[in-house]
């Protein structure tokens, strides 16, 4: 089972990833290029986010 760390950095990617999706979506409705790269850098921090806490959870669980 995953640490409450590990829980909590899935979180934040999770959270990451959503609002990068919402801001994507809102300059595209808007038509506004500055806010839709914004909410794809989000989102590309939300899955850095998810990959490190799937290399933590893969190194804790080697042990």
């Amino acid at each position: 089972m995953a640490d409450k760390k590990g829980l909590s950095d899935k979180m934040k990617a999770g959270v990451s990833k959503a609002k990068g999706e919402m801001k994507d979506q809102v300059g595209n409705a808007k038509n506004d290029p500055k806010m839709q790269a914004e909410g794809k850098n989000e989102k590309d921090k939300g899955e850095f986010q998810e990959k490190k806490s799937e290399m933590k959870d893969s190194f804790n669980n080697g042990k």
